[in-house]
């Protein structure tokens, strides 16, 4: 059985999440939180950007800006050799990214409460 048809009246939820300093520059949301991810998955800032369709120079701009901000570094890089330059993320990286899936998870949940609520009181 096909679920019924979404009409152009219908209301659907959408939010995005983002840490921002004072000045109101991002630190993390949803492009930096997946190059960090990506980063970390393929141990290489080029890698991350290509795979995610973005400049280098981006990819590490996004990065210094952050750091900046944040006061602490994000990643290491280790130049050259055989195979080649590699970044890895420090230890306060995969904490941020940590915190930023555990408050995630938990503005989805209260998101979504406060949805139900929403969608209750317009039918």
């Amino acid at each position: 059985m096909k679920p019924p048809r979404s009409s152009k009246n219908d209301v659907f939820l959408r939010y995005k999440l983002w840490l921002s300093a004072v000045s109101g520059e991002g630190i993390i949301g949803e492009g930096k939180y997946k190059l960090l991810r990506t980063i970390e998955e393929k141990g290489s800032l080029r890698a991350a950007a290509d795979q995610l369709g973005i400049s280098y120079r981006k990819a590490w701009g996004d990065i210094k800006n952050s750091e900046e901000l944040l006061g602490y570094s994000l990643t290491e890089k280790h130049r050259g050799g055989k195979g080649g330059g590699k970044s890895v993320l420090t230890a306060k990286a995969k904490n941020l990214l940590e915190a930023y899936d555990a408050l995630h998870k938990k503005m989805d949940i209260a998101i979504e409460n406060a949805y139900e609520d929403f969608k209750d009181k317009i039918k």
